[in-house]
């Protein structure tokens, strides 16, 4: 087992040379499953997706990579990593779906990988990599992964940033910090100011973990505003005060206070959000408490670098789920290292085990909660099909528990992670359809098809009308304004449909 020296250093504990093979058979298709399998099977969801896409299409058509531009007009929302994203997937002809959302993808694996080879030179290969499977199976992280935002690329380049950062919280050592310095500047063109704020868990840098002052150091302030500054320094040039009001005053000041976006939410609402959204992991949670694990140093900022996530996005009015995202990284690294030292860990991952059954449970409400809200989502229907899955989950929990206890805890760690694999596949494959069309706008744009000159938005989301105006490339007029022969009306459910004007 690991253990600890002087307080503060742990020994690195590799994976025997005959689980590599296993591993590397094993995670490639893991990969497909949870991240590529039906990544275009439903159509563009919510508002910001297809807002985005469209930001990121007329930016690969016009030419012009530093003006974001709603219909014409600009919309200066969000930084432009997103934009750049799925503009490059757009000019190269990947389509609707695919544009927006395989860069995303492509950019979860991918950080998953550098998430390994940071955590294996801080904690060793076995830690490592329990980190990586909670990680790149838990369900927000998934989730996010799946969808053309600003989520998960902020989440990436924040948390690379901070796990560059682990050498010199540790030891002092400075060399990785411009690299560090340069990630935050992606974070910032993701996000805006908020990887400025999240960054706060580094101010533990004073003491006892080291100087601030190396971050106040030329060549890393110049990396980072290397990386940062271009865009908004042009983006101000071309478009003056407008730009600043509606970036800074706008969308990010004014939703800390204003409920005008309608994001309100208590002070406890991400509790429940990342609790669910560690799933199937979340019994891990009860292996993070004693004082005597935070000794080292490195594990104790991983611990505040999460505290500080929730707390910092728990003061705000508005809240959305994505918005802890950054914080699951420094939880999987918490839960895989604390999970690498247990003596005993069969109850804790039967308990992940027996949680997959949430797999075939969302499947079933999730369409409804798209649209309406997890509050007025029907209750899920258990019938006879649920006691073979039930007891499927259930072999499957006493499988990890054998495994564990024959000491083959990165078996067992790989068992749950496939589960969830598998559940993530059944859900897409389950839910996806009905989320096409009762959530999607996709869909009733093919209806409206070569008609979209004789109609007119009415009364619906503005996800619809977002969806709508993508699919149909072109902006619907809002029936108040300009009837016309037919109309977009919300209809039961909260699904819109289109119906001819009286």
């Amino acid at each position: 087992m690991s253990r600890v020296v002087a307080d503060t250093e742990v020994v690195p504990r590799k994976l025997p040379r005959q689980v590599w093979p296993i591993c590397l058979l094993a995670i490639l298709p893991l990969a497909y499953l949870i991240y590529f399998f039906d990544l275009s099977a439903t159509g563009l969801l919510g508002p910001d997706e297809p807002r985005y896409a469209a930001i990121a299409r007329e930016m690969a058509l016009s030419g012009d990579w530093v003006t974001p531009r709603l219909w014409s007009g600009p919309w200066f929302e969000k930084p432009a990593l997103i934009y750049w994203m799925g503009g490059a997937g757009f000019r190269l002809g990947l389509g609707t779906e695919l544009a927006p959302r395989l860069p995303v993808a492509l950019l979860a694996v991918a950080f998953l990988a550098f998430y390994w080879w940071r955590l294996r030179g801080e904690f060793g290969e076995r830690a490592a990599t329990l980190s990586t499977l909670i990680l790149g199976s838990s369900g927000l992280y998934v989730a996010y992964s799946q969808n053309g935002v600003t989520d998960l690329p902020l989440t990436a380049a924040y948390a690379a940033a901070m796990l560059l950062a682990l050498p010199w919280v540790a030891r002092g050592e400075t060399r990785l910090l411009p690299a560090a310095a340069a990630l935050f500047g992606v974070a910032a063109l993701a996000k805006g100011l908020v990887p400025v704020f999240l960054a706060a868990p580094l101010l533990m840098g004073l003491r006892p973990f080291g100087r601030i002052r190396d971050w106040l150091r030329l060549r890393v302030w110049l990396t980072f505003c290397a990386v940062a500054l271009p865009w908004y320094v042009w983006c101000y040039a071309r478009n003056g005060w407008p730009f600043i009001h509606d970036f800074f005053v706008v969308h990010t000041f004014s939703r800390v206070t204003s409920d005008a976006l309608k994001h309100v939410q208590p002070f406890w609402y991400y509790v429940p959000v990342l609790l669910a959204g560690l799933a199937p992991w979340t019994p891990l949670v009860g292996l993070l408490g004693g004082r005597e694990r935070y000794r080292d140093r490195r594990r104790l900022f991983l611990a505040v670098w999460a505290a500080a996530v929730l707390v910092e996005f728990s003061i705000p009015v508005n809240k959305l789920a994505g918005y802890i995202l950054p914080m699951l990284p420094a939880m999987a690294a918490l839960a895989g290292l604390t999970l690498d030292e247990a003596k005993d860990a069969r109850r804790w991952l039967a308990g992940c085990a027996a949680l997959l059954i949430a797999f075939p449970v969302t499947a079933m409400v999730l369409p409804a909660a798209v649209l309406n809200g997890l509050s007025r989502a029907p209750r899920p229907v258990f019938g006879v099909a649920w006691v073979a899955m039930a007891a499927v989950v259930a072999a499957l929990a006493a499988l990890v528990w054998q495994l564990e206890a024959r000491g083959r805890r990165v078996a067992a760690v790989l068992t749950v992670a496939a589960g969830a694999a598998v559940g993530i596949a059944y859900l897409k494959a389950v839910a996806t359809p009905q989320l096409d069309r009762g959530v999607s706008a996709r869909g009733l744009a093919r209806e409206i098809g070569g008609r979209r000159d004789e109609v007119c938005v009415g009364n619906v989301k503005r996800d619809w009308e977002y969806g709508l105006d993508y699919y149909l490339v072109t902006q619907l007029p809002h029936c108040e304004s300009a009837p016309r022969r037919w109309r977009v009306e919300a209809g039961p459910g909260g699904r819109a449909h289109l119906v001819e004007a009286r």
